[in-house]
Formats: structure tokens, C-alpha cells, sequence
């Protein structure tokens, strides 16, 4: 089990941040080499086969990884700090969204809003649980609800990945509810 974590966590790091750092090349999507990804992860001692790959990127409870069709490339599904064009369309919010953060930066995020930070979007969840989840990374959760309805009505845009992270470029703080 802690091989599965420590690959989910190469697997993360290389594709959303550092691709250099295990000698791989990113296509402009984001989409790396498979075999360059299973000798890298050989080279650090971690399985290099596919069918641990496969394995560790069905059980990721995030479902942060996708792979192609035809098993020759695989990428991060969002959540990068380096230039990737994940191609995904605009799509219509549900009402709310949710934000899972920690009491500390509470303050900071009613003044400020939501901002990207590093990565290309601000992540919100679908639902409060999933917030939580995500919140208590950091500690005890503090649960933000979106008004997601209210946002795209004045014009901001929402964007859904495959594994149902909505993504959206700032939340400002006129749409921020806690729970």
C-alpha cells in the first residue's frame, strides 16, 4: 500500500509540477510518454510496470490521472503549476460549489476571494463532503459554499473536468458563504 501512495505521489508531482525532475516531456496538454513514466518510476526504486500503473490510477480516490485509450501517454487531470491547455469546454455550475480550507487562511480568502495561487484554477467540489475531504488535508475543515449560479450569471466561467472537480479562474468573496 505505501508503494501505491508513494507512486500516486511521483505520478503527482511530475505531472502537475516538476516533469523535469523525472526526465520527462509534457506535451502542450499535459500528456506525458508511458514508457518514459514506468522507466522513471523504475529509476526510483517504485514498480515500473503497467499493470501497477493501471492499478494505481483506477483506485485513486481523486481520480487524479487519466491515460489514453490506447495506453501510450498518461496526464494529470488538473491541480498543475506549470503551462498545461487541458482543452476543457465551459460548462454550466450547479447552484453552489464548495470549497474545503483551514481556519488560518479563512480571513485571507472572505478578503480576498479564492485565489489560484500557483495552479491554473481555483479547484471546488461538487459537494460538501468532497470539501471536507479536501479541507481536512490541512486540519480541521472549514466548508466555503459558492454561489456558483450567482458567479456565471455575472460572467464568470466554470469549467468540469473527468473526474468532477469544477474549476474556475478566482471566487470572489461577494460569492463566498461559510458553512
Amino acid at each position: 500500500m505505501a508503494e501505491v501512495v508513494r507512486i500516486s505521489k511521483s505520478l503527482s508531482y511530475w505531472l502537475r509540477h516538476r516533469p523535469d525532475a523525472a526526465g520527462l516531456t509534457l506535451d502542450p496538454q499535459g500528456w506525458a510518454d508511458l514508457d518514459s513514466v514506468l522507466a522513471a518510476l523504475s529509476a526510483e526504486r517504485l514498480p515500473g510496470d503497467i499493470e501497477t500503473l493501471l492499478a494505481v490510477v483506477e483506485s485513486n480516490d481523486k481520480q487524479r490521472f487519466e491515460l489514453t485509450p490506447d495506453l501510450t501517454r498518461i496526464r494529470a487531470r488538473q491541480g498543475h503549476s506549470i503551462a498545461v491547455e487541458l482543452a476543457l469546454a465551459p460548462a454550466t455550475p450547479p447552484p453552489a460549489l464548495y470549497h474545503g480550507t483551514v481556519e488560518r487562511f479563512f480571513s485571507a480568502i472572505m478578503a480576498e476571494g479564492l485565489r489560484k495561487m500557483a495552479r491554473h484554477h481555483v479547484h471546488l467540489s461538487p459537494d460538501q463532503r468532497t470539501a471536507e475531504r479536501v479541507g481536512a488535508r490541512r486540519g480541521a475543515p472549514v466548508i466555503l459554499e459558492i454561489d456558483a449560479a450567482a458567479m456565471a450569471e455575472a460572467g464568470h466561467a466554470f469549467f468540469v473536468t473527468e473526474n468532477n472537480v469544477w474549476l474556475t479562474e478566482t471566487v470572489p468573496a461577494a460569492f463566498l458563504r461559510r458553512l
